[in-house]
């Protein structure tokens, strides 16, 4: 028996999620529903229903609730006020017991159980007395989470030195990890100032782009000469450049999402 399976994301820069449609009729862009580890979510539809064989489930496979009633749509309201209320509240209070972090975005879960505060931090924060003065305040669980400079970027957003947005935000749905071996291979200047982002880490597009350069260079070059075509299997000679501890620098990074 074939499973409906839709995606959903709920962030608009977001990775797509699969869940079972059952017998719902969804379209792209529909607001739904769905059922999650942390309780119930709201999310829209990015993929359209594809039909799957039982062997080719996803696990943990969670099931799409309801279409978004009106109701759903005011409580998605209180969280939003919610969400802004507790960020002014958790910046104050950062200011006020001079902590080193930075807050960048508030999640309030559906239900109102948990709210998440996601962080930046150059060393190691004591923030237990700042979770005390959250859960005083909300009435509820708090979870602090410590996110790197890619995901960082991912949520500020951005225009990248392309003139667009940048591909963590845009086009990318996971942030995969990017080497300094991806741009030598795209025969890119090993300039630091060149081959990174926002974030200060190597661009996310080395790494979108790079199975295409990859793929050419397996294909062999032919060359015209006097009339005749001659094989050529020679490979370009790459740029070299001496801030390897700059490029080591920004090869060290771990943030990527699940």
């Amino acid at each position: 028996m074939l499973t409906n399976i839709v995606g959903v994301k709920f962030k608009k820069e977001g990775r797509i999620y699969s869940f079972n449609a059952a017998d719902l009729i969804l379209h792209k862009n529909d607001r739904v529903i769905v059922s999650t580890d942390n309780g119930l979510s709201m999310g829209i539809i990015a993929a359209d229903v594809n039909r799957c064989p039982p062997s080719a489930l996803p696990g943990n496979l969670k099931k799409v609730v309801r279409k978004v009633t009106s109701e759903d749509i005011r409580i998605k309201a209180e969280n939003e006020k919610m969400e802004e209320e507790a960020r002014k509240f958790c910046l104050e209070k950062i200011q006020e017991r001079g902590l080193s972090m930075k807050l960048i975005d508030v999640d309030c879960l559906f239900d109102k159980s948990k709210i998440i505060f996601y962080f930046t931090a150059e060393n190691r924060v004591d923030f237990r007395d700042l979770v005390k003065d959250l859960v005083q305040r909300f009435k509820t669980r708090i979870e602090l989470k410590q996110i790197g400079a890619r995901q960082e970027a991912r949520i500020t957003k951005g225009i990248a030195i392309c003139g667009r947005m940048v591909c963590c935000a845009g086009i990318l749905q996971n942030l995969e990890r990017v080497t300094v071996k991806m741009a030598k291979e795209q025969s890119m200047s090993l300039n630091p100032e060149k081959i990174s982002g926002l974030c200060g880490r190597l661009m996310c597009c080395l790494a979108f782009e790079h199975e295409e350069y990859t793929g050419s260079k397996k294909c062999v070059k032919t060359a015209i000469h006097d009339g005749n075509t001659e094989l050529d299997n020679s490979d370009k000679l790459l740029p070299e450049d001496k801030n390897t501890d700059d490029l080591e620098k920004l090869d060290e990074d771990g943030d990527f999402l699940s």
